[in-house]
């Protein structure tokens, strides 16, 4: 964990409403923060607006009311080119990868690099190389991505999304449509992104085995009030959470979760001696 709660957030979420048109509203009067180097997910029920609220964070929609700062710049308030400046920080995976079939597996991921940079052919190449191999896809830049499975996929969203180093990476329920494995593979991979770049890292999922595998902190929204349930720590908020619908919530899985709070008290023991 190498979050550092002492500094300004890396995003703030303002007394934001979130909707559709002028009258649906999915979420409103919420805000948070997001702290540098933390994993933190948005997390509730179908349909409560977590896709929703996650795109008017990288700046796709605009808000009803409200604001949100990155870098404590205001993404809403931003002009165009402001706002391209602030998105060149951004690494965004969705849930499918999102790749474009008709292009190769380096071309997918060389895309960032030719549109933000002036990097020769050779450059990115080269970064396009160790992007594949950092999320395991080595050699693989002449396939296309219908040759590819689901997870492979996955990764390869998260190589172009690698592309620029991003500060802040942004995933869309990454473990949708995974089997098991590939899910707590995909785990192990946007935790080793944090720790190995110092990303802060944002994700939207309903999967409580990931969440108890990576969250050091989470927001969980309630369709119903339209606002905020809970937010904290995954593991105090299952035993402790004043809302019983959130102790529900959070109770309906986690082995994996329970096998990772083991292993952070014994690394917080060790530490301590």
């Amino acid at each position: 964990m190498v979050q550092q709660s002492g500094k300004t957030p890396d995003i703030s979420v303002r007394n934001l409403t979130v909707g559709y048109g002028t009258e649906k509203v999915l979420l409103q009067d919420i805000s948070f923060d997001v702290r540098p180097g933390e994993i933190f997910c948005i997390m509730g029920g179908s349909g409560c607006g977590k896709s929703t609220l996650l795109k008017h964070i990288i700046g796709l929609y605009e808000p009803m009311a409200g604001d949100i700062e990155i870098f404590g710049r205001s993404i809403v308030r931003a002009d165009e080119e402001e706002k391209q400046e602030l998105m060149r920080h951004f690494g965004v995976t969705y849930q499918g990868g999102a790749l474009f079939g008709s292009m190769t597996l380096g071309e997918n991921v060389a895309l960032p690099l030719e549109e933000y940079t002036q990097m020769s052919r050779a450059e990115i190449a080269a970064v396009v190389a160790e992007k594949l191999k950092l999320v395991g896809l080595e050699g693989l830049e002449s396939y296309m991505p219908a040759e590819l499975s689901g997870g492979m996929r996955k990764r390869a969203g998260l190589a172009r999304a690698m592309a620029l180093n991003p500060r802040l990476l942004f995933f869309d329920e990454p473990s949708a449509g995974l089997d098991p494995i590939t899910s707590a593979e995909l785990d192990q991979l946007i935790l080793r992104m944090r720790d190995q770049y110092g990303a802060t890292v944002v994700v939207v999922t309903h999967e409580l085995d990931s969440v108890f595998t990576i969250a050091d902190r989470v927001v969980m929204l309630d369709k119903k009030s339209r606002s905020i349930a809970a937010e904290g720590d995954p593991f105090e908020l299952r035993e402790h959470s004043e809302n019983a619908w959130v102790r529900a919530f959070l109770n309906r899985g986690g082995f994996r979760g329970a096998e990772r709070r083991r292993e952070k008290s014994q690394r917080t023991e060790a530490e301590e001696k």
